[in-house]
């Protein structure tokens, strides 16, 4: 393709064209399904995940870590890397965890037979319910956290996949696209500064899933830890709220953990944890690296 983005009329029927440009052109395709056989790896622990520490990832690793902090011994759970860059995700394995092949991917061997759960807000709701833990119980309380989580999966594709990829990733920059999802971006930030401004945590009184789910996203880009320059360019300085509650989170032991497992990249070597399969496994990490 050499048309400008001024220039590009759509076809009246869309065909798909290899190799489109972008760092994920060589993965990405219109179709699902297996492509390449590759089983997955099981652990001793009742639950497996298979995951990469991006924004989604994170959210179900700090769930992980927030319960055993809390003292559930039963959510000891091995996390296997899946490096969405070379296209694990398309492995039959996974496919057959999650055929919408995404991180991450959760398998409970806790009962009597396997339960594959994925989308990771689906994952959060399932282990909290399971553990009795980070969602109230009545029910006008659980209504607003179930509201904040979905309003946060509902969110991720315009930060992520709208203005992450054109401002970041995409090949050509569009003015039209940036600016789309940066306001819509800015937006989101507002909806939450708001929120904060008036209860401690997006549910209320009291840290929950909800928390845990925007934390990976809201944080990485207020603290200038995605897509570049974004945070100078979003100006999310402005956002005074959602950094009091950034900072708060980023203090706690299970989000300090749980931001460091299925890394692969993005910080000095033995400050992260490509794999994790053993509560001691923390202690293979360099001083201050959670």
């Amino acid at each position: 393709m050499t048309e400008t983005p001024a220039d590009y009329v759509p076809p009246t029927v869309w065909s798909w064209e290899p190799g489109n440009g972008g760092p994920f052109a060589s993965i990405n395709r219109p179709t699902a399904g297996a492509q390449s056989d590759k089983e997955l790896p099981v652990g001793k622990h009742p639950f497996q995940l298979y995951s990469l520490g991006t924004p989604n990832g994170q959210k179900v690793t700090i769930l992980f870590e927030e319960l055993l902090e809390a003292g559930h011994s039963g959510a000891e759970y091995d996390a296997w890397l899946v490096n969405i860059g070379t296209g694990d995700q398309f492995g039959s394995g996974f496919v057959a965890l999650n055929p919408n092949s995404k991180i991450p991917a959760l398998c409970d061997r806790s009962g009597p037979e396997p339960i594959r759960v994925f989308e990771s807000g689906a994952i959060m709701l399932h282990l909290a319910e399971k553990f009795g833990a980070f969602i109230p119980t009545d029910a006008k309380g659980r209504a607003e956290c179930l509201s904040w989580l979905m309003w946060q999966m509902g969110s991720a594709p315009f930060i992520g996949g709208g203005f992450g990829h054109f401002y970041h990733y995409a090949p050509v920059k569009i003015e039209y696209a940036i600016n789309r999802y940066a306001m819509e971006t800015k937006r989101l930030f507002d909806v939450a500064d708001q929120r904060l401004g008036e209860a401690r945590y997006l549910a209320g009184d009291d840290y929950s899933i909800a928390d845990m789910a925007a934390y990976g996203w809201l944080g990485a880009l207020w603290r200038g830890l995605a897509y570049g320059e974004a945070k100078t360019f979003l100006s999310l300085h402005e956002y005074e709220n959602v950094g009091r509650w950034v900072e708060e989170l980023g203090q706690r032991p299970g989000v300090r953990r749980g931001r460091v497992v299925n890394r692969a990249m993005g910080g000095e070597e033995g400050t992260f944890l490509p794999e994790r399969h053993d509560a001691s496994d923390f202690e293979k990490l360099k001083p201050g690296s959670i």
